[in-house]
């Protein structure tokens, strides 16, 4: 087996809640030791945000935050600015996800750790970016799916649109944000340099339309809610069975056709498999309505299990609606290892959501669970040269601060 391909790269993870430490859980993954700053007393607001297990750390501070050393550093003491000078001038790439200008008061910024540094990384995500007439406003990830126009086509025509609830616009800043680093990681070795990479939310979500932007700019159409099915795209939506809801996609020629012989060898209506109208996609589209008053009723007369085994038969893409429970004891996700064991010192075993990485001659997945506040603060500020009576010190007057 090979070593993990980040192994040797050291980075800064200065960041709170989502975008920014999950940028260092999968940077962590990839074998890149990443040191998770955080404050004095309350440390990262994640701590606190859900399922919290005993005041210290929740559950989503656990899965966003494996794999890293964990430091406490009161930034106000002279001492405390010096740990973090030496620890990102060591840095090879350092991420924050603080509204633009923040860390600058800091000395934290780009600029000014880029001059003392220059092979360093630096990635800064934030709700608008770093320009633009919007870069000073603060934002969520709610905020940039309102603003993208995404939020807008998903729900019932007629009612507001529903939340999303994951929140795609960190995790999906947040894994550009992975490719990008590990880019200018490469670029590196070419120039010596490294450089700052700029990353908003509102950006990462307008990239996502993949036919929206060209419905528009193509042919003056706006996009519309469109409830439980895909109108431009015929078969392709949500269904209520007997006992439950699955998916069907059956809006490819060759799969429709396959589907609509088997709905009228089943007892849909004759004529419906041969039904020239429905032949293309143009005329299913057309017809839409006309299909799913065939295809709605026939699918609610019987229990899911039995239309995935129909559907399977002719090989047509098709899958349960399944709850989190049935989601963890799917036998694809075993088999995929997209559940991770960690064993926890306090909390015993913790099952928590693996990432998508599958390298054929190395295992990216953590054992290591995140780290108590301030936990690994002796190791790192050896590490930078610290003596042992100057961590000492630090470590009684609260400059470095641990719980």
């Amino acid at each position: 087996m090979q070593g993990r391909p980040l192994e040797g790269i050291r980075v800064v993870d200065y960041s709170h809640f989502l975008a920014g430490p999950y940028v260092g859980r999968c940077l962590a993954a990839l074998g890149a030791e990443v040191i998770k700053v955080e404050r004095p007393g309350s440390g990262d607001p994640g701590r606190q945000h859900a399922t919290v297990l005993d005041g210290q750390q929740s559950g989503y501070f656990l899965q966003l935050n494996m794999g890293k050393r964990g430091v406490s550093v009161n930034m106000k003491d002279a001492r405390g600015k010096e740990f973090m000078r030496r620890l990102c001038d060591s840095a090879d790439v350092f991420v924050e996800n603080y509204r633009p200008g923040a860390l600058d008061k800091l000395g934290l910024g780009y600029a000014e750790l880029s001059a003392r540094n220059p092979r360093l990384v630096y990635c800064s995500i934030s709700a608008y970016g770093h320009t633009g007439p919007d870069a000073h406003r603060a934002g969520f990830g709610l905020i940039a799916e309102a603003k993208s126009g995404i939020m807008q086509m998903v729900g019932t025509p007629g009612e507001p649109p529903p939340l999303l609830r994951i929140s795609l616009g960190d995790m999906y800043t947040g894994i550009h944000a992975v490719a990008a680093i590990n880019a200018a990681l490469l670029g590196r070795e070419k120039s010596g340099r490294g450089q700052h990479i700029d990353m908003a939310l509102y950006d990462t979500l307008v990239s996502m339309h993949e036919y929206a932007v060209q419905c528009y700019t193509l042919r003056g159409v706006l996009p519309e809610q469109t409830g439980h099915d895909m109108p431009t795209s015929t078969l392709y939506g949500v269904f209520r069975a007997a006992d439950g809801d699955l998916v069907i996609a059956a809006q490819v020629d060759d799969a429709w056709k396959r589907f609509a012989a088997l709905i009228e060898t089943h007892g849909g209506p004759a004529g419906f498999g041969s039904d020239m109208r429905f032949y293309d996609s143009v005329g299913r589209n057309t017809h839409r309505q006309a299909i799913l008053s065939v295809v709605q009723p026939w699918v609610a007369a019987r229990p899911v299990a039995q239309v995935l085994e129909l559907m399977d038969g002719i090989d047509v893409p098709c899958a349960k609606v399944q709850r989190i429970d049935e989601v963890l004891d799917d036998p694809q996700i075993q088999a995929r290892g997209m559940v991770v064991e960690q064993h926890h010192p306090r909390y015993g075993t913790l099952r928590l959501p693996n990432l998508p990485f599958r390298f054929s001659d190395c295992d990216t997945t953590i054992r290591d669970v995140a780290p108590d506040l301030g936990q690994h603060n002796t190791e790192v500020a050896q590490s930078l040269g610290f003596s042992a009576a100057e961590i000492d010190a630090m470590q009684c007057e609260g400059v470095l601060y641990a719980k």
